[in-house]
């Protein structure tokens, strides 16, 4: 099911306006295939008709319903007198409401592989009666979609990329086309169908704009720890230096921000802004406690928080803010998001001292960024002052590979997986208390499966 609203502003007493391109563009856009559309208005003085649009024809519709529903005609509804709690601004428009029981009020209209199902002359009017107003036309297309909600992230994001410059445009498709397990904007699509307001193309662009933001910190990051390789490609520094690489993360997290800010919805704003400045800000955290490589486990958390967790709980957030959601859900996503995206970082940690995970062993390490099992492992009373010894140095092969033996021979990394686990059942409880419409246990799964991972 897919849901929208048609607007428009009329300027007159009656006025028709065609629907039909617009509807069309609703089943592109949803990329529905079979199924129905229907539409219903949403006020008592305007109809919905199936007719041509030929203007002789419309102005012939007109003089009916004058003729059948005059203006001042005598009609009890605009006796004021007579009628309780009329608001001030009460127009007179009995015959509005007497010509609208001569159209309808709903529409099903039938869409067979993708193209909606009209006669040659055949067109969609919202007609509206009590002119001039601002109105809304309701929208639910169900049936058979051609394209999954991943999907339709992923067209959002080639279609965000087409319109780039290239020398922008290219690395960043290099590293979105590389793949990437898409969490942040999976949780985007589930939170955004938590609210009254659940429109499945909205929420792609919202999750698109998150997953952008996300690519620009990791092209960034690259530069900082001096990575080569990402997802198995070049790094945008690597492959084009580091003034580029600046110059695309910098240009996306701009881009990012735009877009969030375009859908006119200023709490979503603020969730996403409110996520750029806790990474900004951990970044430079990051950088700095480098000098104290490993770091200590408070040190750690609060860097944590602000590159991985923010983004997490923004995505949850702000999912749930563009659907309307209610103050405690958004609230209790949000909390989820936050100690999700804790728990992910940690198990991303593992994944470094994994010889199946399909990383450089040891690339963490290399790069000396902050990692949990090695803050565990530094403190072990057997082997930490060897590890610190040794994170001290030079870092070449033989150095990384004894550290790492030297983590997997203490007990940091299950510290860690049990630390993991236990922050998933903390997101998992904060879901209890709030209605989520079925979708508890999709997201519960998806929290759980962050941290399952080969470690």
């Amino acid at each position: 099911m897919n849901s929208a609203r048609l607007g428009f502003t009329s300027s007159s007493a009656t006025e028709f306006f065609d629907l039909t391109e617009r509807i069309r563009d609703q089943i592109a856009r949803s990329g529905l295939r079979n199924g129905r559309v229907h539409l219903q208005s949403l006020h008592t003085t305007v109809g919905l008709a199936v007719n041509e649009n030929e203007p002789l024809l419309l102005r012939d519709f007109e003089t009916m319903l004058e003729r059948l529903a005059p203006v001042g005609a005598g009609y009890e509804h605009d006796d004021f007198e007579r009628r309780f709690d009329v608001p001030l601004d009460e127009p007179v428009n009995g015959h509005a409401h007497c010509r609208q029981i001569l159209l309808s009020a709903f529409l099903t209209l039938l869409v067979e592989e993708g193209e909606l199902v009209l006669g040659r002359w055949q067109s969609v009017f919202a007609v509206e009666l009590d002119g001039p107003r601002q109105r809304q036309i309701a929208v639910q297309l169900d049936g058979d979609f051609a394209r999954s909600q991943e999907a339709l992230v992923e067209a959002e994001l080639a279609r965000q990329l087409l319109v780039d410059p290239e020398p922008v445009s290219a690395p960043m498709r290099r590293l979105v086309e590389a793949g990437g397990k898409r969490l942040r904007p999976r949780l985007v699509q589930l939170t955004a169908a938590l609210g009254p307001r659940n429109d499945p193309l909205r929420a792609a662009e919202l999750a698109a704009a998150v997953e952008l933001l996300h690519n620009a910190t990791l092209i960034h990051d690259d530069y900082v720890d001096e990575s080569t390789h990402r997802r198995g490609r070049p790094t945008v520094a690597a492959a084009e230096g580091p003034e580029r690489a600046i110059a695309v993360g910098d240009y996306y997290f701009a881009k990012a921000t735009r877009l969030v800010a375009e859908m006119g919805n200023p709490a979503v704003t603020a969730a996403i802004a409110e996520a750029l400045e806790a990474i900004c800000a951990s970044q430079i955290d990051d950088v700095a406690l480098r000098g104290a490589y490993p770091g200590d486990r408070e040190s750690y958390l609060r860097v944590i928080r602000g590159k991985t967790a923010s983004l997490f709980s923004a995505a949850c957030a702000s999912g749930a803010l563009i659907a309307d959601a209610s103050p405690e859900v958004v609230g209790a996503l949000r909390r989820f998001g936050e100690l999700l995206g804790t728990a992910f970082q940690m198990a991303d940690d593992m994944v470094d001292f994994s010889p199946s995970s399909g990383k450089p062993l040891g690339l963490d390490i290399r790069q000396r960024v902050l990692s949990l099992p090695l803050i565990y492992a530094a403190e072990d009373r057997d082997v930490g002052p060897e590890v610190r010894r040794l994170l001290a140095g030079t870092l070449g092969d033989s150095e990384v590979g004894r550290v790492t033996e030297l983590v997997n021979a203490t007990d940091a990394l299950t510290r860690v997986r049990r630390e993991a686990q236990a922050l998933v059942e903390a997101a998992v409880r904060e879901l209890e208390a709030v209605e989520l419409d079925g979708l508890r246990p999709t997201l519960v799964g998806l929290a759980r499966s962050a941290v399952d991972r080969e470690s």
